[in-house]
């Protein structure tokens, strides 16, 4: 079982078990409360999953593609928690959550994720069906590009809002029934610089 936050696009907290599904999810699309709501939400998470964090077996997050101040929240509040109960970080990239999701509801064939990165920017990732395993299949991606640039493909176009923390979770739960953890690297899919850079410092003169 476990916990899974994403905050790539707006911030969703799951619980969810390999079996018995997303057990619980909240969340809110809003783009600029990260760091005001996530606590809240996985308290909300827990308490409605009636799961206590000692039954936890570890803790999931996405790791974008997504903006640098929002994302760094949940990434962040995934981290001190698997800390705090002692259990594994397991990163995922969110656009595999949004493919994920989709193909679970019924979705086959190709399709592309698109969420918007800001800037008059979007972040674009390309998949073409599920694997074995049941995880998609990401065959370009994540990129960013302008927005009037984002390239055409054959099949369904998603444009998403929000980034299920449950699919995040359920992806996880299937790596590690297949063997496949980790799924990408603990660094976090930025795409882009931040607005702010430590400064070189001044050079003293003795």
């Amino acid at each position: 079982m476990l916990l899974a936050i994403d905050t790539s696009t707006g911030t969703s907290v799951a619980v969810v078990d390999h079996d018995a599904g997303v057990i619980a999810e909240v969340g809110t699309s809003d783009t600029m409360r990260h760091a005001e709501v996530v606590g809240e939400l996985i308290r909300e998470a827990l308490e409605s999953a009636h799961v206590p964090p000692a039954r936890l077996s570890g803790v999931a997050a996405g790791m974008g593609p997504g903006p640098f101040t929002g994302l760094r929240v949940g990434i962040a509040a995934a981290h001190a928690f698997a800390l705090g109960i002692r259990k594994p970080f397991v990163p995922v990239v969110s656009h595999d959550a949004v493919a994920f999701t989709w193909y679970r509801d019924g979705g086959s064939g190709p399709m592309q994720v698109v969420t918007d990165a800001r800037r008059r920017e979007f972040a674009v990732s390309d998949y073409d069906g599920i694997d074995a395993d049941g995880l998609p299949i990401r065959v370009h991606g994540p990129v960013l590009v302008p927005r009037d640039e984002v390239p055409e493909r054959t099949g369904t176009r998603l444009d998403a809002t929000l980034v299920s923390a449950g699919g995040i979770g359920m992806i996880a739960e299937y790596a590690f029934a297949g063997g496949r953890l980790p799924l990408t690297g603990d660094a976090p899919l930025y795409l882009r610089a931040p607005d702010v850079t430590p400064s070189a410092g001044k050079k003293v003169l003795r």
